[in-house]
């Protein structure tokens, strides 16, 4: 007996195993998990549960819906992390959240936005791979890409204080630098005020240029070209590039279209191109403009923002009916049958029905007397027990999601479309002269158009940057109720519920759009007057009808944002694009004040690279005198804050044309404040070009004094420059120089013998 119970229970778990659906108990631990907001546990059970059954639509919305939400979860938990720090647990987070879910845009920012932030910790690494490629591709030769731009031999800071012509103004810059100066044949001979301190070799042609009314552009690297600044030497002389820009994140031509007519108005771009096959533009214009086109496109050309909307409509309609009671006739009627009156039937055939006729006689006024109780029938009314109890529930719960770009209606149909006829009457017409004939009947020409009935929801999104989404909704929820007849013509009777009106929300905030209630209560007596009120007794006189309807409708609107536009802080920043006639930009290096640099080298020295610095004591020259360099006064007694001058006097000198030095002192004790002009270098009327550039931290001064090109230097002895000096503290300093490179007209070194001065600040 044993046996067989135990071989009967087995049969039945093997029957409810085969009758139960395959990864049903997969799908039910998801729906579990799903409960407990434990959303990568879900998406494994309904994973499983889909594998088992790929075809079970239940399964498929499941496993994508916690798919997102896993993928949402992760995304969170990142920017957690890497806001405590952490960036590669966060981009670890990010990473799975993209493998869970990889239609989630969002997921693939935060990764390369966590992967810009790793990259900048590891920059040396950058940097050295970006120097192998590059040294790459230079092993290749290639087209130009760019004009060619200057590289001076020495980029020290200048300072000039000069009157003289503008073609020796940028002679004496290019000399210092170690530039060739070559100009137009229309530069025209123009005397302009030179005053620069301390500027850079951009700065100083730039305002040397503005002064001359020119304008300059390399021709290599070593040779610049000036040229009057006139509209059309601007144009036969700016360099000019082409370049191709490919957009990624344009979808329509109107999109491309629009960001052209942004270039040509902002830039006044004539050279042009759109290529809507291609995505792209194509530009030809001087580098400057290219560059702010280049900021502006990859402002401009970013992925627009997208967001899933949860639409969750949930509708509950209760009808309930109910008829008790017993309805009597509620009409009687009494006849009368003239005496005489005969009714004969008429049967055939087998048949039971056959024919009846009724005969007859005329009711006179004489016959009434002799109308007895034979001659009247009556008709009595019927009674009908009515016991009706009819309730209906329906539940109607739709949970759509809708996937939109930032900007883009989104529009979503559940239902049926339903048809409803449209007619416009045609008159009939004649195909003859005579009336009658050949005339062709009216015609009704029936037309229908279909309308959508159901769940109707049309959805516009905004996304901020703050993580809000603005959205413009309009949803209807409308159901077939009846039919009616138009014209002949069976007609729907459509309910509708509806919608419109534009919500703020922020992401993942569950906004409810509008509970609406409808209730229909109907009572109804049917009767005899006065039985049909009588408590109780009017269930046998009357008949009570109730009716209740309940239908109840609630739409829920979630916003979940899965793309953000990637703004950067190069975005954001602002462009320096010059003047409104000359459209240029500028690194921040050429608009700011040199740094000082103990390490840069003499400016006589980088104007003529190819001579040797000349020690502090040389041999005698020529004539058996040696020529020196010293100071005047030697010894010099200050207090603090006194200012002096000290020249600097050249001695027995004979064909000196420039006389580049570095000066040293105790910058704790002593500032240089200033140089002067002497008289000697100067030859009576000459004007002198005297460099400076002064580092105060490390007590030197770089100074240099030379005449004007193809003139012959001077002979003899006298003050070359004064140096103005501050004391700032009580103390004791030389004032020495420590290097000198003194070259004659034919810039041959002339050695010197130099010599130092004392200086003593008292409090």
């Amino acid at each position: 007996m044993r046996g067989w119970t135990k071989i009967i229970l087995c049969a039945g778990v093997g029957i409810l195993a085969a009758g139960c659906p395959k990864g049903k108990p997969d799908y039910q631990q998801g729906r579990k998990a799903e409960n407990l907001q434990d959303y990568d546990a879900a998406y494994d059970f309904y994973q499983k549960a889909l594998k088992e059954q790929p075809e079970n639509a239940e399964y498929q919305i499941k496993f994508n819906q916690a798919r997102f939400e896993a993928g949402a979860f992760h995304i969170k938990q990142g920017v957690k992390l890497r806001e405590q720090g952490n960036l590669p647990a966060a981009l670890g987070e990010f990473q799975r959240a993209a493998a869970m879910d990889p239609s989630n845009a969002m997921a693939d920012q935060e990764i390369r936005k966590t992967s810009e932030i790793l990259a900048e910790q590891e920059h040396k690494a950058a940097a050295a791979d970006a120097a192998a490629t590059a040294a790459a591709e230079a092993a290749t030769p290639v087209l130009a890409s760019m004009p060619p731009e200057i590289r001076p031999l020495s980029r020290a800071p200048i300072s000039l204080h000069m009157v003289n012509d503008a073609k020796i103004v940028f002679d004496t810059i290019g000399k210092l630098a170690g530039l060739t100066i070559v100009y137009d044949a229309d530069f025209p001979a123009r005397r302009i005020p030179v005053d620069l301190t301390n500027v850079t070799l951009q700065q100083a042609l730039d305002i040397v240029s503005m002064e001359s009314k020119a304008f300059w552009k390399p021709v290599t690297e070593n040779i610049i070209f000036v040229i009057p600044d006139q509209p059309q030497k601007r144009r036969d002389y700016e360099e000019q590039i082409v370049r191709t820009f490919y957009l990624s994140n344009t979808v329509q031509a109107q999109d491309l279209t629009e960001i052209v007519t942004g270039l040509r108005q902002l830039l006044d771009l004539k050279r042009l191109q759109q290529l809507n096959a291609q995505n792209a533009i194509i530009i030809r214009d001087t580098p400057d403009k290219l560059a702010i086109a280049e900021k502006m496109i990859n402002d401009i050309d970013k992925a627009r923002p997208e967001v899933v909307i949860q639409v969750q409509v949930l509708e509950a309609r209760l009808d309930k009916m109910r008829n008790l009671g017993i309805l009597p006739g509620q009409t009687a009627s009494i006849g009368v049958v003239p005496p005489g009156t005969t009714t004969t039937t008429t049967n055939s055939g087998t048949n039971t029905s056959g024919t009846s006729s009724t005969t007859s006689n005329i009711l006179t006024l004489q016959n009434l007397t002799h109308l007895n109780g034979a001659n009247y029938s009556v008709t009595l009314p019927s009674f009908t027990a009515n016991a009706l109890l009819n309730d209906s529930t329906t539940k109607i719960i739709q949970n759509p999601e809708v996937r939109s770009v930032d900007g883009q209606p989104a529009k979503l149909r559940i239902g049926d479309r339903v048809p409803v006829a449209t007619g416009s009457f045609q008159a009939g017409v004649g195909v003859g002269s005579t009336a009658g004939t050949g005339f062709v009947n009216p015609l009704v020409n029936t037309q229908f158009q279909y309308i959508d009935v159901g769940v109707n929801v049309d959805i516009t999104p905004r996304v901020h940057p703050n993580h809000e989404v603005s959205l413009k909704v309009s949803v209807e929820v409308s159901s077939v109720t009846g039919q009616t007849n138009i014209g002949g013509i069976q007609q729907p009777i459509i309910s509708q519920r509806k919608i419109d009106h534009e919500i703020r929300l922020k992401e993942g905030e569950a906004n409810i759009l509008g509970g609406l209630v409808e209730k229909t209560d109907t009572k109804s007596n049917n009767g005899w007057p006065g039985l049909g009120n009588v408590p109780l007794l009017h269930y046998l006189f009357a008949e009570d009808t109730k009716s209740y309807e309940d239908d109840e409708i609630l739409i829920i609107l979630t916003p979940k944002i899965v793309r953000m536009p990637e703004w950067t802080k190069a975005n954001l920043r602002p462009l320096y694009t010059g003047s409104e006639s000359i459209v240029q930009v500028r690194r921040d290096t050429e608009v700011r004040a040199p740094q000082a640099d103990g390490a840069a080298p003499i400016a006589g020295v980088a104007a003529n690279p190819g001579a040797a610095a000349a020690p502090a004591a040389a041999a005698p020259a020529q004539g058996g005198q040696s020529a020196q360099m010293r100071f005047e006064p030697r010894n010099t007694t200050l207090k603090v804050g006194e200012k002096a001058t000290i020249g600097v006097v050249v001695d027995n000198v004979n064909d000196l044309f420039s006389v580049p030095f570095l000066l040293q002192y105790n910058p704790a004790v002593i500032s240089v404040e200033e140089v002067q002009h002497g008289g000697f270098l100067q030859g009576g009327n000459q004007e002198i070009a005297i460099v400076q550039r002064v580092d105060p931290t490390r007590g030197q001064a770089i100074i240099s004094a030379t005449r004007q090109p193809n003139t012959a230097g001077v002979s003899g002895t006298g003050t070359i420059m004064g140096i103005v000096v501050k004391a700032i503290a009580p103390g004791n300093s030389n004032l020495s120089i420590v290097q000198v490179n003194a070259k004659d007209s034919q810039q041959k070194p002339i050695p010197l013998v130099t010599s130092e001065a004392t200086l003593q600040v008292q409090p």
